[in-house]
Parts: structure tokens; sequence; C-alpha cells
């Protein structure tokens, strides 16, 4: 490999890898079973899977027919829909936090409807904990099925169609099979984005335990009180996060 190459290779390298590195180093093994023991903790780690995992399950419902929408169809405006679909990828959580304030609460746009007509409220329920992580994550899904659907032959559902299948059954019959591994790494990125959210959550959702103190929430809490409280947060995040990636990119995310 070429000198010009490895240097900043192994420098990029050595920049991902020195903080988890430090936080593994700086850990309170000692203390650490102590620190997990707490019902609090287990409790914020539940809310943080549950949580991720409904969003990531809202992700794909909305989320794969979004991204046909953007891979297949044509219509004016395309561009525009893509890059607003996207924006959530550079937007501060916490502006995504405040935009679905005045969206979808008491007194948004559509939040004031939901609670008048049906008595529903989102914001500061667990609820709204999925629906601000939906909204950071589905990007992620929306970007990885919309790349794997254009590379995907659509002659394969053209001819299923001409033997009588509908689209919707092309699609579901032919299609589908076809961009599963893309829909698999695309929930994966969403499943992960989602259980580190911070921003838009706490601006959405607050931070009250048991209803929406996620683990990012309740590692920034213990951050102010006790600094050994908060690694010992992280570390559960990081073996999950770990644990979760490794186990399904051997199974999703080999390339053929």
């Amino acid at each position: 490999m070429p000198l010009p190459l490895l240097l900043p290779a192994l420098a990029g390298l050595a920049f991902l890898l020195l903080p988890l590195l430090a936080l593994l180093v700086r850990a309170p093994w000692r203390s650490l079973p102590e620190q997990l023991t707490s019902a609090q903790v287990w409790e914020a780690l539940r809310l943080s899977l549950v949580c991720a995992t409904a969003a990531t399950a809202l992700s794909l419902v909305i989320g794969v027919p979004l991204a046909w929408l953007l891979a297949r169809a044509d219509f004016p405006g395309r561009g525009l829909v893509r890059a607003l679909v996207t924006l959530p990828l550079v937007l501060p959580p916490v502006v995504g936090g405040v935009a679905l304030l005045l969206a979808l609460g008491r007194n948004g746009v559509v939040g004031q409807w939901l609670d008048t007509w049906f008595g529903i409220t989102l914001p500061f329920t667990t609820a709204g904990v999925i629906l601000a992580e939906t909204f950071v994550a589905m990007p992620f899904l929306v970007i990885s099925v919309e790349g794997t659907l254009r590379a995907a032959d659509p002659r394969y559902e053209e001819a299923a169609t001409t033997l009588g299948a509908s689209r919707f059954t092309a699609f579901r019959r032919v299609t589908l099979p076809l961009i599963m591994p893309g829909i698999a790494a695309g929930s994966v990125l969403a499943w992960a984005r989602a259980l580190g959210e911070f921003g838009a959550t706490i601006t959405f959702a607050g931070n009250f335990p048991g209803r929406t103190q996620t683990m990012p929430l309740a590692v920034y809490l213990a951050l102010q009180n006790d600094p050994a409280a908060a690694i010992a947060l992280s570390l559960v995040l990081l073996a999950v996060s770990i644990a979760v990636l490794a186990g399904l990119r051997d199974r999703w995310m080999t390339t053929s």
C-alpha cells in the first residue's frame, strides 16, 4: 500500500479507536457490577431497546415505500423530495426536536387536532420518544433501500407483471426478496442511530425515568453528578451496539 495512503489511513483508524480505548481504560471495573445493578439503569436500557426497535419497525413500514417512490417513480420535484427526506441527516437533532414540538405538540400544527379530536398527546411520552427516534433514523433506511432498488434490475418486476401479477404482488414476491439485504442493512443503521439518539428525544420527549429516559439521556444525567456511573452506562451501550452490529453484519451485510 502506498505510504501517502497508509499514514492517513492509520491516523483515521487511531482517531476512531482512541476514544473507545480511553473509555475502556478509564472504566471503573471494580465498581462496575454495583453501578449496573441499579433498577434505573436497566429500566433505561429496556426503554432504549424497545423504543429503538419500535422506531426501526415504523421506519420500515413508511420508509420502504418512500424509498420505492424515490427510486422507481418519476414525478416533478423528486430531487427536492429526496433532499427533504435526507435533511434530518444534517439537521441538528435539537432543531428536529423543536420542529416535532411545533408539529405534534399540544399547540402544534397537527398536534392540536390530535389532542382536540382524539385526546392524543405525544410530547413527553414514550410514543414521543419513538417518533423522535424515527425522525432522525429513518433517512438511513431510506437511503440504503433506495440505493438497493436502483441497483436491482426492474425487468424482473416487469416480467412478473406481464405474467399477470399486479404491481404490488410483483414488488412483494420479486423485488422485495432482491432488496432484502439493503433493507436489513438500512434497518441496522436506523436501529443504531435510534439507540443513540439524544437531542431530538430530550427536546420532544423530555427526560422522565421509566417513561422517556433512554440510555443516552441517562448517561448525560449521570455525567453531571457521577462520572463513574456515566462511564458504566456508556460501556453498556457500547457492548449492545457492538453485539447487534457484529451479529447482523455476518448474516445480512455480506456481499456475495
